[in-house]
């Protein structure tokens, strides 16, 4: 007789439960499959649009994890728990984890200010705190550096978005500053000509603005000249080699 009793009580939880388990696993399934629908049709357009891909992906991962928090909270509503005491005891969590990780969540909103305001893009050259490379890649808690030595150095995003960033590629030109040590027998009318006519020959040199060469400082050993001309960021360090090792020919040192 018991064990008709603990029967009937199990068909009868069967049957009052069985509704909410099937609306639940339909709303499961369905919310998942919606949830990434969503998320790839966001990324979509916003690589049509031309959103950079660092923050494309960000914001993907938010609407992404959005909505399955969502989708969770809805089907354990649909299976009778109440979700309101969970709501609280989620936010409790979220309060002590962030109380926590202060250090992490600076840089976290390190990264958001630079996703959003761009003092620098994936492949820019920059110099921050010391060290200076070219960007790898930016990440939410930090920011992946390849110094010129190909050494990887990784800078909290915290840091990069308080601090001085210097960045070297946002521009298209860049001038190059060139320093040549003559000493006094030379003739300086003659050295500012022939300086002149290396950075003119030059073919990666800008005709404008135009390239000045004078005459810095005196020492009581050498007179230095200064050259400034201007090329592609991307020809900085070529324009200054070339220059100086023609220089060397040209110039008693």
């Amino acid at each position: 007789m018991e064990f008709q009793n603990y029967l009937e009580t199990i068909k009868n939880l069967i049957f009052d439960y069985s509704p909410k388990i099937a609306t639940a696993l339909i709303i499961l399934f369905g919310g998942l499959w919606f949830t990434s629908f969503i998320t790839k049709t966001a990324k979509k357009i916003m690589i049509k649009r031309n959103v950079e891909i660092t923050l494309t992906n960000f914001l993907g991962n938010i609407i992404f994890w959005t909505l399955r928090i969502m989708l969770f909270i809805t089907v354990i509503s649909k299976l009778g728990v109440e979700t309101s005491s969970f709501v609280a005891i989620l936010g409790a969590a979220g309060l002590a984890v962030g109380l926590s990780l202060q250090g992490s969540l600076s840089n976290f909103a390190g990264g958001i200010l630079i996703i959003l305001f761009k003092p620098f893009r994936v492949s820019d050259t920059i110099e921050v705190q010391g060290e200076q490379g070219k960007v790898a890649e930016i990440l939410i808690f930090s920011t992946k550096i390849i110094t010129s030595n190909n050494q990887v150095v990784y800078i909290p995003n915290g840091i990069l978005s308080n601090g001085k960033i210097k960045n070297f590629s946002q521009l298209s030109t860049r001038r190059v500053d060139i320093e040549i040590i003559t000493n006094y027998t030379s003739d300086v009318t003659d050295i500012k000509s022939k300086i002149g006519k290396i950075i003119n020959q030059h073919p990666l040199v800008l005709k404008d603005p135009k390239a000045d060469v004078y005459i810095n400082n005196f020492t009581e050993t050498s007179i230095h000249f200064s050259a400034r001309v201007w090329t592609e960021s991307a020809h900085h360090m070529q324009v200054k080699s070339d220059i100086l090792e023609q220089s060397k020919s040209l110039v008693s040192i």
